[in-house]
């Protein structure tokens, strides 16, 4: 089992480990509720240096990364950030990643960590059907960096003691390369995967431990705490992301899953599958992605069975959980077209009872 340059601070804290994508990463350490609405109130700190990432370079990269990816990779320019998605060619998707813009000729990717080697044959296939040299033009550096999420409402605050580059005005979905906590150039973006704002800082594996040390002690007067995986996924849930394995695989097109927001059928975006996942859209998908909330008590579960009022399977449950903000029961699913309009009432097979809830809006807070 793999770890990460940060695996011997969890254990040292105390952290509940288990393995995630073949990593010992920490599930908890204070708790997930206090973990979670410590990163809604203030700020926490992720590792998550688990996650892929391959560099995609040369004359090439754009043309590469327009086919992988089902966003408008055109719409981009340097130092923004897009989310997007690889579709396969039988319908879903391989994986959804963040692509960085550095120029017109240098990408990063940001891939899920336990995707990263079917990621990294799907993007390798596909450069070398468009001629490009693997060996120079790709680079897989996933082993080689590290990083953290430092998120909450007052993480850019916390941050910006580490730095002379304003980080406290970066818009969503922007980086910079920036000197920062004593290293010569970091990674810095704000995209988010908790809905409560704050950061992500790339660096290479051997200024870890400072990286470490710094993001604690400069975000100690703002109560800073360590934050594991299993906060992280209560927080994308109540903000309503999705997470891969449960609302998007191979299985299901992003149509399908209500990511049509990155699936951009403009001119010039001829990527994997496209005319597929535009017939799905202009037809209407038969089932849909959707959030619920639970008007019965329980908690549903992925792989629970979703029905209609007269008990028919209408659908499956993707996530669910109690949140801990809000104290509701939440979850997403996918069910028939006609159950997935605003305040439709379903129902949660939770053993032998069927549970009332009704669709609902993202966020849940």
């Amino acid at each position: 089992m793999k770890t990460t340059p940060f695996t011997h601070f969890h254990e040292e804290l105390g952290a509940r480990m288990a393995p995630f994508a073949g990593y010992n990463m920490p599930i908890e350490y204070t708790g997930i509720k206090d973990e979670h609405n410590t990163v809604r109130e203030k700020l926490g700190v992720f590792d998550v240096s688990h996650m892929g990432e391959f560099w995609v370079k040369g004359p090439k990269a754009f043309e590469l990364v327009q086919k992988l990816t089902s966003n408008d990779v055109a719409a981009l320019s340097d130092g923004k950030v897009q989310y997007s998605c690889f579709p396969n060619e039988t319908g879903g998707i391989v994986d959804d990643l963040l692509v960085y813009r550095f120029s017109a000729e240098k990408y990063l990717l940001v891939v899920n960590a336990a995707n990263i080697d079917k990621d990294w044959a799907w993007c390798t296939k596909w450069a070398k059907e468009l001629g490009m040299n693997v060996d120079t033009d790709l680079e897989n550096a996933s082993d080689n960096i590290c990083q953290l999420a430092v998120q909450g409402p007052l993480a850019l605050k916390a941050m910006q003691k580490l730095t002379t580059a304003n980080v406290v005005d970066m818009e969503y979905y922007t980086f910079q390369e920036i000197p920062f906590a004593g290293i010569d150039k970091v990674i810095f973006s704000t995209t988010g995967y908790t809905g409560a704002g704050g950061c992500e800082i790339y660096a290479y594996v051997k200024d870890a431990e400072k990286l470490w040390h710094a993001v604690f002690e400069a975000g100690a007067e703002f109560g800073i705490k360590p934050a594991g995986l299993g906060s992280r996924d209560t927080l994308r849930l109540e903000a309503g992301f999705c997470l891969y394995g449960h609302e998007i695989d191979d299985d299901h097109s992003p149509i399908e899953a209500g990511l049509g927001w990155i699936t951009k059928f403009v001119p010039g975006n001829d990527f994997i599958n496209r005319a597929y996942h535009e017939k799905m859209k202009a037809d209407k998908p038969s089932r849909y992605m959707k959030p619920f909330e639970l008007q019965d008590k329980g908690i549903a579960r992925q792989g629970y069975v979703i029905e209609d009022a007269e008990g028919n399977e209408i659908g499956v449950v993707c996530s669910g959980t109690v949140s801990p903000w809000t104290g509701k029961s939440i979850g997403t699913g996918y069910v028939k077209s006609g159950f997935h309009k605003l305040d439709t009432e379903i129902f949660i097979r939770v053993r032998n009872k069927a549970l009332k809830a009704k669709i609902v809006k993202t966020p849940f807070f």
